[in-house]
């Protein structure tokens, strides 16, 4: 490719599938959430009314959404911006407009889902789980601990793609 070439790089297949993975990582938990909410009993504490059960769900959501943008690094909507988008449609997304949010982003899960896990350990959390349900929360919780390292090979790769 010589300096006048404006074609993007290809992000590479090891790339891609680390990317595509990320938002796998954040399923177990959302589906935890959700069937924490229709009632499947897997947990002894009360799930709340009408309102916590709807931040449950959007918290699901959201999760899922964010771990979704991970792609973007990967695909070339993460290189120029859809022509839907208003004012920036159709132009080139800036390397450092994504990476500097992926790292920052990437940064903030490794130390919070770090955070939670250690809290886990060291408190009373699992007076709230009988033994099975200790389990399924623990399993469906620790792919978590990988979305914030994972996020941060793929900016870092991105980024190193589009320089």
């Amino acid at each position: 490719m010589t300096a006048l070439d404006t074609r993007p790089v290809e992000a590479s297949a090891q790339i891609r599938r680390v990317a595509h993975l990320v938002p796998l990582l954040t399923l177990p938990s959302g589906l935890w959430r959700i069937a924490l909410v229709v009632g499947l009993p897997l947990t002894t504490a009360e799930v709340g009314g009408f309102w916590m059960r709807v931040y449950i769900v959007s918290l699901s959501v959201v999760s899922e959404g964010a771990a979704l943008l991970t792609l973007g690094l990967v695909q070339p909507w993460g290189e120029v911006a859809p022509r839907w988008i208003p004012l920036i449609g159709g132009r080139r997304v800036r390397p450092l407009a994504a990476f500097v949010p992926a790292i920052t982003g990437a940064t903030f899960l490794t130390a919070l889902w770090t955070w939670v896990f250690w809290g886990m350990a060291r408190t009373e959390f699992y007076d709230y789980f009988n033994g099975p349900q200790a389990v399924i929360v623990t399993v469906a919780y620790l792919p978590l601990l990988l979305w914030g390292p994972l996020l941060g090979v793929v900016a870092i790769a991105y980024l190193r793609r589009r320089r």
